[in-house]
């Protein structure tokens, strides 16, 4: 564990970037294949948060797997950010990607970045992310339906999706994200446990 400790501290080279690049793309294909299921409908988008969770396990952890060091989770935050701003999604999703992707970061680096409950925990904890636009939702409904129809939402998504934004949908959606993202972690670890055995992962 001491010398997974010692490797997390170094800094990322070419071929760490590289193969972080490599992973982020590959995150971004599945988020976006198990985002697209739900969130063209609005009511269905309230289950794109667990769509996203239960389809990015195994990149996320490959990720962690092949660059066992601290910053590539923050990039994949920033990246994502980025990405999220510009096509035009609510701001503090951004802000989230940017924050879990740090306390991400700092969960799974606490363990040298090679125990798995820890690196599970931290993917539980990145996949919370799009709860950061949702939330709006019940905190600032006007708000956050004027944000998005200015950035091309068109007005009767919000209205539908204001309508069907019950009290008890939050939580839900928390829980099944959740669940949804320790599903799809335990099955990467399935997955991968080859490359994980590699990586020195400990139970």
């Amino acid at each position: 564990m001491q010398s997974g400790v010692q490797e997390a501290k170094r800094g990322l080279g070419a071929k760490d970037l590289v193969t972080t690049g490599v992973c982020i793309a590959l995150y971004f294909v599945f988020m976006m294949v198990g985002s697209m299921l739900f969130a063209p409908n609005p009511v269905l988008t309230f289950l794109m948060p667990a769509g996203a969770a239960l389809l990015t396990g195994p990149a996320y952890l490959l990720l962690i797997a092949r660059v066992p060091k601290h910053g590539p989770l923050i990039i994949l935050g920033i990246v994502e950010a980025v990405v999220m701003f510009v096509t035009g999604m609510y701001w503090l999703w951004s802000v989230f990607l940017v924050v879990l992707g740090i306390v991400g970061d700092l969960i799974a680096g606490a363990g040298g970045f090679r125990s798995k409950p820890l690196n599970i925990a931290s993917f539980l904890a990145f996949s919370l992310n799009p709860l950061g636009s949702y939330l709006m939702l019940w905190l600032d409904p006007a708000g956050y339906s004027t944000y998005l129809v200015e950035k091309g939402t068109e007005q009767a998504y919000m209205d539908t999706m204001v309508a069907t934004g019950a009290d008890w949908v939050l939580p839900a959606m928390i829980v099944l994200t959740l669940v949804c993202a320790l599903v799809s972690a335990l099955a990467g670890m399935r997955m991968l446990r080859k490359q994980f055995e590699k990586a020195g992962m400990t139970a």
